[in-house]
């Protein structure tokens, strides 16, 4: 276990006291929750006990956390078809791991999952697989749909169309209860401390069980409340039975469903009519989960169908699931959990008055695997934050017309960090010391010039930041100027205090326009993009995104082209700021691009919707005026849109200094433009070329 020296502020205090799970004491409050990615069996790929898992909770573990749950292991694995129960070696590895982990004083629980139903991820290769009769059998073997997609009721996909869920036969059930008993013992007599059953939570099967919109069953699982809950009752009974009464069983659980149908979520303060579990209920179903035998609550909101409470997205407001849980916690008297956005300092007040028992994280543990251990050590300006952007860890993309648009690669492997490119990327992205140092030139001082000098410098070369502003941050200034975007700005500050603690040599107001002055072993390019423009009357008039950005004045009126993300994030923030704002966007939908998580563009479709926000999709800009745009809609008619002003925001186009060549690199947008994680990852893995 590492030691430390605490200076802790004395307001966290609360998070450092030991509590109890049944009769497991844990020694602080602090919960690593699942994701998936960080799984000790695998991850959509045979069962094994995994290295990268492993090596992922361990340094979690060994940096103060008291209660660490893994990602998510399917009873039933989607990939192959296997039964967890089935794989006695990996158990084994397992138990000889345990004695590691349990020397760093942390508890280790395993979430065991029942899967997916209708909120399993559909990809256009899977609509290819389950449309077509012979591949559909061809293909059961390795990856069974139907059986993966089954639900409570038939129901549709929450990603497609074209793969609906089927009813699941009560055999099904009883094979999966078995299946949850027999892993549940097989894991205790491995050494672990308990297990969380997933999930009455955000939609997942058992989930589909309990909420009326889906579950229309007749039978003994369908229908009355204790039917609609006897899926998720049956299984801490026979775990109990199988494993006895004093082994831990959590359960994972939304107090809240936050839903208004299939595809449909309530976004913070919206008046509406839910579809799920109701507050109502969920005071009953926590009173009847905790005497059927769950030892403890892990907490938040949501569904697949609001899947922002479940992953809020830095729209949603910090702590946005707290009062809910704090709620249920009345009804119970077992300990229970938050999670969702949560703040430390306010999680520790909430333990403090008694209101919360434990404070649950995930994503800031991708970003920062130390974070823990840093507060303690009050050096909060050494961790590095999440930003809630789910660019590395989560990025399963839907827009109109298109299954999860995701790289196979991002989809097999779950839980990396766009903030931070070593996170479960070991192998590729380490930080190993130079035998021949040199000095590096380094054009641009954004976030791909101050990652790419943070990572030189740690390997024992001279980077030196060439800047041609007064100041470090190049673009993500701008990037990161909207009032919701603290976590960015955030971001921007712990790069700055590294450039500074590292020493790294920077020099401001210094425009490069020809490298061969410089003296250097080797150049980093990273000068970013320019903005992309219209050939239409009037495009002058506009104002470009990233002038909006630092601070140009708009008018009352303000017309948005491109709803992109960067557009869509203008026009909500124009919005907050009381202006009337009108979206132009030629695609089908908005926020029609690769990356970008359900979860953040699903918040702000549905924000535009419920503000009643304008929005021409399939539109074209055919001239901008003084005072109103003239676009071109999908049936070919024109329409005048009142606009005191105009953003445009319709994209970038690399402008490096010079061309990669020899001992000249690029990096950022001046290579591709792409996002945050393409920046930090290209600018770690050129600097690690050097």
């Amino acid at each position: 276990m590492r030691r430390i020296i605490v200076h802790m502020d004395t307001r966290l205090n609360p998070l450092f006291t030991p509590w109890k799970i049944g009769n497991c004491e844990i020694k602080n409050r602090i919960v690593l929750t699942s994701m998936g990615g960080t799984d000790l069996f695998g991850w959509m790929e045979k069962n094994h006990f995994d290295k990268d898992g492993a090596r992922f909770i361990m340094n979690v573990a060994e940096n103060n956390v008291g209660l660490i749950l893994p990602g998510c292991q399917p009873i039933y694995n989607p990939m192959f078809g296997q039964w967890l129960h089935k794989n006695k070696k990996m158990y084994k590895d397992l138990a000889g791991w345990m004695p590691e982990f349990h020397a760093t004083g942390a508890k280790l629980f395993i979430q065991l999952t029942a899967g997916f139903g209708r909120s399993f991820t559909i990809s256009p290769m899977m609509e290819m697989l389950y449309t077509t009769p012979v591949i559909k059998t061809l293909s059961k073997p390795f990856m069974n749909l139907d059986r993966i997609t089954a639900s409570a009721s038939p129901s549709p996909n929450r990603w497609s169309d074209k793969v609906p869920s089927r009813e699941m036969t009560k055999d099904e059930i009883k094979e999966m209860i078995h299946s949850f008993a027999e892993s549940s013992r097989m894991l205790m007599d491995a050494g672990v401390d308990g297990v969380e059953i997933h999930a009455v939570h955000e939609g997942y099967l058992l989930d589909q069980f309990t909420l009326p919109y889906v579950n229309k069953r007749t039978d003994e699982y369908g229908g009355s409340m204790e039917n609609r809950y006897r899926f998720a009752i049956e299984i801490v009974q026979a775990i109990k039975e199988k494993c006895g009464k004093d082994f831990p069983v959590s359960l994972r659980y939304s107090v809240i469903s936050k839903t208004k149908g299939f595809r449909e979520g309530a976004l913070p303060g919206e008046d509406y009519k839910e579809a799920g579990r109701d507050m109502a209920e969920s005071e009953k179903a926590a009173k009847l989960l905790e005497k059927a035998g769950y030892d403890m609550l892990n907490c938040d909101n949501g569904t697949y169908d609001a899947w922002y409470w479940a992953h809020p997205p830095i729209y949603m407001p910090e702590n946005c699931n707290l009062a809910d849980v704090e709620h249920i916690k009345d009804f119970v008297d077992i300990p229970v959990v938050a999670a969702g956005r949560l703040d430390p300092y306010v999680a520790a007040e909430s333990i403090r008055n008694g209101k919360l028992d434990g404070a649950g994280f995930a994503r800031q543990f991708l970003a920062d695997q130390e974070w823990v251990t840093k507060m303690m050590e009050d050096r909060a300006d050494d961790i590095r934050p999440c930003i809630l952007c789910h660019n590395g860890c989560f990025n399963m993309c839907h827009y109109k017309g298109v299954p999860n648009e995701q790289d196979l690669m991002d989809s097999l492997h779950l839980a990396r960090c766009a903030v931070n490119a070593e996170t479960m990327q070991w192998k590729k992205h380490r930080i190993v010391k130079t035998t021949a140092p040199k000095t590096v030139a380094i054009i641009g001082g954004g976030i791909g010039g101050m990652e790419a000098a943070r990572v030189l410098k740690l390997r024992g070369h001279n980077p030196v930041i060439y800047e041609k502003n007064s100041e470090l941050g190049g673009v993500f200034i701008a990037a990161s100027a909207e009032s919701y975007k603290g976590k960015l700005r955030d971001l921007l500050a712990w790069y700055r205090t590294q450039m500074n603690k590292l020493g790294i040599d920077i020099k401001l107001n210094t425009e490069i326009k020809d490298i061969s002055a410089i003296k250097a072993d080797e150049v980093v390019i990273a000068t970013g993009a320019k903005a992309r423009k219209l050939n239409i009357p009037g495009f002058d008039k506009a104002i470009e995104a990233c002038e909006y950005l630092s601070g140009k004045e708009v008018g009352k009126s303000v017309a948005v082209i491109g709803g992109g993300l960067t557009g869509c994030e203008i026009a909500y923030e124009l919005a907050l700021e009381g202006k009337d704002v009108s979206i132009i966007e030629m695609k089908d939908d908005l926020i029609a691009q690769k990356g970008v998580c359900l979860a953040n563009s699903s918040y702000l479709r549905e924000w535009f919707a419920l503000h009643k926000t304008p929005v021409y999709l399939e539109s074209a800009v055919k001239e901008i005026k003084d005072t109103s745009v003239v676009i071109t809609m999908k049936d070919g008619s024109e329409k005048e849109i009142t606009a005191e002003s105009t953003i445009c925001s319709i994209g970038y186009i690399p402008a490096p200094l010079v061309p990669a060549k020899g001992k000249v690199h690029l990096v950022g947008d001046c290579l591709n433009v792409g996002n945050l994680r393409s920046v930090i990852w290209r600018a770690y893995e050129v600097a690690m070329k050097i």
